[in-house]
């Protein structure tokens, strides 16, 4: 052995049991404390069988703090969840922990923002009775069907698209230089129809939206968003007011994306910004765009396609297009949603005071803010001819949506 050679001696394997029995033994409980007796329950456990869902939900967001449950605020999950729990179809434990139940939502909704068609995923047991849900639900949320998905369903990530409406008074886009026009009596015209869609059609394929949300660069891969269409309908007069939606259909989108999206539309049809600055918007160029105000968007329609073709024809489950309750959704809508959009507007005049207040002297440099905005969701549809007067017989909102587009087909 050579003398140069050192001893190396081994230190020996921590032990973690050894320590915890010593920090124990200084404690003058002992370590008793730390384990306190299990509570055990007295009812003998029975076993529920229990199936994935897909489940079809309506709602008007007004007066909610958005969809996702929030601790101490009021949102639509929390209702829903308690809903369900009082009618026994989920267990304290799984109101507690809704992720014991593989519980997802399609889209998650902001303050404020309503939804026509909202899709939730849920393991639930196999009789679920969503009248009783219906019953302990309030008003403005409603539960419209349920149907029997696969074991590994996900309302969110096999979502293949998402449909948005937005409607607002047809004033919202004369030009700023016109004075004289009112909420009342300004009139679309089928140039100016023309014109909007011609700006909406500059959003369609893959574009970088790095603008249209908050703290995205333009480098950031997940910036870029794919649109399949974004029109403008037929104006419609309701209550002596002139109103248009604006439909899009998208992958998906990111926060405010959508109110950015129209913000941005707005200004440069009301002659705020020249068109060159919608066509910088998408380059890594950084530029401040106004947020419309929420009220007036809504999630209108969650689009399945890939899971319907290849599910939805195999004999055992259904194809997520939801027909079969299509009127019932759409009575929904026009009780509890349109009415909300179109008399806050007409009353508070939410349109045109953002663009008085904001829009009128918004800075659209990088550095600057659009300020705080209101964050509501709503939507809706329909036509009037020019002749039409308050006083004539008027269509219901989703009847004039038909009459000039089809149903979104998942």
């Amino acid at each position: 052995m050579s003398t140069d050679a050192q001893l190396v001696i081994k230190k020996p394997k921590y032990d973690g049991r050894t320590k915890k029995r010593k920090w124990e033994e200084r404690r003058s409980d002992k370590g008793t404390g730390l384990y306190p007796e299990k509570k055990t329950s007295t009812e003998p456990y029975v076993r529920i069988k229990k199936r994935k869902y897909a489940m079809l939900l309506g709602y008007s967001g007004v007066d909610y703090y958005g969809m996702q449950r929030n601790p101490s605020t009021r949102t639509i999950e929390e209702d829903l969840f308690q809903a369900l729990l009082k009618s026994e179809l989920i267990t304290q434990e799984a109101f507690d922990q809704i992720q014991t139940i593989q519980y997802q939502r399609a889209a998650r909704t902001d303050k404020g923002v309503s939804a026509a068609r909202q899709v939730v995923s849920i393991k639930l047991p196999e009789e679920v009775d969503i009248s009783k849900v219906n019953e302990l639900l309030p008003d403005q949320i409603n539960v419209f069907a349920i149907k029997r998905v696969t074991k590994g369903f996900n309302s969110k990530s096999q979502c293949d698209a998402r449909t948005y409406t937005y409607m607002l008074p047809t004033v919202t886009f004369a030009k700023s230089d016109d004075t004289t026009v009112t909420q009342e009596s300004f009139r679309l015209s089928d140039n100016a129809l023309k014109e909007i869609n011609q700006v909406l059609s500059n959003f369609l394929g893959t574009k970088n939206f790095h603008n249209f949300t908050s703290k995205k660069k333009h480098n950031d891969p997940s910036a870029k968003r794919y649109i399949f269409s974004f029109k403008c309908e037929p104006p419609f007069i309701r209550k002596g007011v002139e109103f248009v939606i604006l439909k899009v259909k998208g992958q998906s989108f990111m926060l405010h994306q959508i109110r950015k999206m129209v913000g941005l539309v707005i200004a440069v049809i009301k002659g705020y910004i020249p068109f060159d600055m919608m066509v910088k918007a998408w380059t890594p160029e950084k530029i401040n765009i106004p947020r419309a105000p929420g009220l007036g968007l809504v999630l209108d329609f969650v689009h399945y396609d890939n899971y319907n073709y290849r599910y939805g024809t195999d004999g055992i489950h259904d194809v997520l297009e939801w027909n079969e309750v299509e009127d019932s959704v759409n009575d929904f809508k026009e009780k509890f949603i349109y009415p909300t959009i179109i008399d806050t507007e007409i009353k508070d005049q939410v349109m045109l005071s953002w663009l008085s207040e904001r829009l009128s002297t918004h800075n659209f440099d990088g550095s600057g803010n659009d300020g705080k905005c209101s964050d509501d969701e709503h939507s809706s549809e329909e036509e009037s001819d020019k002749g039409t007067t308050e006083g004539s017989k008027e269509l219901s909102v989703t009847d004039l949506i038909h009459t000039h587009t089809d149903t979104p087909k998942t």
